[in-house]
């Protein structure tokens, strides 16, 4: 039977990474860090670009104490997608529980530049459009 041809079937559940990521959540959101930190990692094995997975993984570190593999995490974020805001933002907040305060404020600052930049082309998309 060719792919056109055979019948419809339900649509696949969640990726095995997706997976792992729900499951990651609910134990954080019980409390169970070290649950949690292993599933955001096994999240992320199964999909290393899977970005929700490493923004739940650097909360989860940053929850548990361990500032200098979130920071990590977030500067591989970064590399990865230098708009995104959230890891600019939890970045400054990683080097503000570490006492590192002038590359909070230059990770925060990054951070606000990112979003205006992102509002702006945002903006510029919507009058292009009328």
């Amino acid at each position: 039977m060719s792919p056109a041809s055979q019948p419809d079937r339900a649509s696949p559940g969640p990726s095995t990474a997706e997976a792992h990521y729900y499951d990651a959540v609910d134990s954080l959101a019980t409390g169970d860090l070290p649950t949690a930190i292993a599933g955001f990692r096994a999240s992320l094995a199964a999909d290393p670009a899977y970005a929700d997975a490493a923004h739940g993984l650097m909360h989860a570190l940053k929850t548990a104490g361990e500032f200098d593999e979130a920071v990590v995490i977030a500067q591989n974020l970064i590399a990865a997608d230098p708009d995104d805001v959230l890891a600019h933002t939890t970045l400054s907040i990683l080097y503000q529980h570490q006492g590192k305060i002038s590359e909070a404020e230059a990770a925060a600052t990054r951070a606000k530049l990112t979003g205006w930049k992102k509002q702006l082309r945002e903006q510029k998309e919507i009058e292009s459009r009328t």
